[in-house]
């Protein structure tokens, strides 16, 4: 393990493993090119990192996301914070959905789930990042959450996601 940490290119062991990692990458790149389902998962999956990775930078506006500090410890903070702010949002947002569709359905419209399946949670219109911001509110109790959406979710689970357009790259 010493002699394959040290990178040397002429360890045998080394250069083995190296041409069996280029085999393998090899043959899941021609995996990709001949399997269309496997190129729409990759890229609806592809599409959604990088939607939550714009979104977390548009949330983490400061600096234009440069953080100058070279501590470890504050890199680390920074980052964290980041995270904890996105998913706030993302959480906010989501529960902003949640409340629309149940007013929906009680006003007797039909949720096709393929079609919630569409709505994404990385909503920023209605976010001022720059406003003023009221503190009156903090000791207000919110209503209970309730998790459970009365929309029936299995039928998605049994197909493979269809390419729909939504978010996919051009």
């Amino acid at each position: 393990m010493k002699r394959l940490r040290s990178g040397s290119y002429k360890n045998a062991t080394y250069i083995a493993f190296r041409e069996v990692g280029r085999v393998i990458r090899t043959v899941q790149l021609l995996r990709y090119l001949t399997n269309a389902p496997l190129r729409r998962r990759v890229t609806a999956a592809t599409n959604k990192v990088e939607s939550f990775n714009r979104f977390s930078q548009w949330v983490g506006f400061g600096n234009q996301g440069v953080i100058a500090d070279n501590d470890p410890v504050e890199l680390e903070k920074a980052m964290k914070f980041n995270a904890l702010l996105t998913n706030a949002v993302i959480f906010h947002n989501a529960l902003d959905i949640t409340e629309i569709v149940w007013q929906l359905l009680e006003e007797g419209w039909e949720m096709d789930p393929e079609d919630l399946g569409h709505i994404s949670p990385y909503l920023t219109e209605h976010i001022n990042r720059f406003g003023e911001y009221s503190t009156h509110e903090l000791g207000i109790q919110p209503e209970a959450y309730d998790p459970k959406l009365d929309v029936d979710f299995t039928q998605l689970r049994d197909h493979e996601p269809a390419a729909s357009g939504f978010g996919t790259a051009a």
